[in-house]
């Protein structure tokens, strides 16, 4: 039992220690080459725009089910259905904006980069980068990294509103909430502080997605097989790993009062 635990605890930290020597590599192309600007755009359309849509039809129906939840059980504690719009709001700016919208990024976005990146590691395209002098962290990692640190805020924003829709269309036509209340409880309580805790976890997150996703397809070995647990076990520990970190990103920007 001690020798599984004590090999399990060695690869852990090995693949740590790898994800951390990929990102100092980053850290230094990125100030000692040129950018791929090309790879960065390209990379940017495919992670954020193409998960547009599966981001906004999640967000969409999360705001529905709040306001209904909401709605409902304050209508059966108080005879009203008050401050939904307010609810809605604080839960999806706050919390479920960017933890929704990191899990379906790595789902859709995260998966493909450690394919892509895997099934070059498999068949030994990397290798002839490093052939033609190219370094496949400046080629390859930054412009990904890049694109999921861009995007993903952008795609927070979108859900957040595609989510507050959701709400208010339940809360007007099947709550009854006027319009008109519905709005006043979000610009009544809501702040830029508010805003800005989650837009700081979008970011946080954006980075963790990127470092995994791509440290898993550089790393990947064994043929197709090989990428296959690759791509399950970036898109696993992406997921466990926002929610491990969205509980210490709210205590920490708590702490600090955002």
């Amino acid at each position: 039992m001690f020798t599984l635990i004590g090999k399990y605890m060695s690869n852990l930290f090995g693949q740590v220690g790898g994800a951390a020597q990929m990102v100092r590599s980053s850290l230094f192309w990125l100030t000692h080459s040129r950018f791929e600007f090309g790879q960065a755009v390209e990379q940017s359309v495919t992670i954020g725009v193409e998960s547009l849509g599966v981001t906004a039809l999640t967000s969409l129906f999360t705001g529905m089910v709040l306001a209904l939840q909401a709605g409902n059980t304050i209508d059966n504690i108080f005879g009203e259905p008050i401050f939904v719009g307010t609810i809605v709001t604080f839960s999806l700016i706050r919390e479920l904006g960017p933890v929704l919208t990191a899990v379906v990024v790595s789902g859709r976005a995260g998966a493909a980069v450690t394919a892509q990146i895997g099934t070059m590691a498999v068949t030994e395209q990397i290798d002839a980068l490093y052939t033609l002098g190219t370094n496949p962290i400046r080629y390859l990692v930054i412009p990904r990294m890049f694109g999921f640190l861009f995007t993903m805020p952008v795609l927070t924003l979108f859900s957040n509103l595609f989510g507050v829709l959701g709400g208010y269309l339940v809360a007007v036509y099947a709550l009854g909430v006027a319009g008109e209340v519905y709005i006043t409880d979000i610009t009544s309580f809501m702040g830029v502080r508010d805003f800005m805790h989650g837009f700081i976890k979008s970011f946080v997150f954006a980075f963790m997605v990127a470092t995994v996703c791509c440290y898993k397809g550089v790393s990947t070995r064994g043929g197709a097989e090989g990428v296959g647990k690759a791509t399950t076990g970036a898109v696993v520990t992406t997921i466990v790993l926002i929610l491990v970190l969205d509980y210490f990103l709210t205590a920490i920007l708590t702490a600090f009062g955002v």
